[in-house]
Parts: structure tokens; C-alpha cells; sequence
């Protein structure tokens, strides 16, 4: 008799473990818990696989939350060995609307705009910058 009642208690917390995980899974921070309002408007990664990746990205930020701002680069995904760039525009209209693969990324009219940088280089180390370009 008390083997069954091992066996339930056993089965009651694996139950009550595996449903802690899955509700921690579902339930973590992320870009939409940020304050302000963020869109990306434009995206690039240059398709070499066998050296470092490169991810741009242009997102239209209206307000220069800087915690927010820091926070939404590091939601950003990182590669080992990659390198993640992230330019915060404070207008849609004045926001490039492409990239190119070599520096500086996007049409220097488009550098004034520019209220924030975002980069994590290929080693994990991190960098925020508030008005890069001025």
C-alpha cells in the first residue's frame, strides 16, 4: 500500500515541476514588456555562414527611453562570434529603409536622426550609445 502512495507522490511532483517550467517558459520578459513603443522597420544579415554574422537592425523608437532602448538591443539575437547592431530612429520617415554591408550601413542623411546604438560585438562584450552620430 505505501508503494502506491510513492508511487502518486512521485508522479504529483514530476506534475507539479513540469508544469513550473512550462508556465516559467511562457511567461518571460520580453520586447512587448518594454516601455514605449518600438517597431522595426528594417532588418539585414549578410548570408556568410562560415565567418562572423552580421545583424542590422532599424527600429523607430519615438521616445528615448534609454533603459528601454538598452534593454530592446539586448532582446536583440546574438551570434558566437557575431556582431548585432541596433539604430534607434525617433521618426519612420527619416529612418533608412535598407541596408548595405559595409559601413556606414545606411545613407548618411539619415545620421542626425539616429538617438541610439545598440552593438554586441563577437567576444558578448555590449555597448550603448545616446546620440551616436552628433
Amino acid at each position: 500500500m505505501s508503494s502506491r502512495y510513492l508511487f502518486y507522490a512521485i508522479i504529483l511532483v514530476v506534475v507539479v515541476i513540469l508544469t513550473w517550467i512550462i508556465s516559467d517558459t511562457f511567461t518571460q520578459p520580453g520586447v512587448s514588456d518594454l516601455k514605449g513603443e518600438f517597431e522595426e522597420i528594417v532588418f539585414y544579415r549578410n548570408e556568410n555562414n562560415t565567418g562572423p554574422i552580421i545583424r542590422l537592425y532599424a527600429v523607430y523608437s519615438p521616445d528615448t527611453i534609454w533603459e528601454s532602448m538598452r534593454s530592446y538591443g539586448e532582446y536583440m539575437p546574438h551570434t558566437k562570434y557575431g556582431n548585432t547592431k541596433v539604430f534607434f530612429f525617433n521618426s519612420r520617415e527619416n529612418a533608412p529603409t535598407n541596408f548595405s554591408p559595409a559601413e556606414p550601413y545606411f545613407d548618411e542623411k539619415y545620421l542626425p536622426y539616429c538617438t541610439g546604438f545598440y552593438e554586441k560585438s563577437a567576444m558578448g562584450q555590449e555597448r550603448f550609445l545616446k546620440y551616436p552620430f552628433r
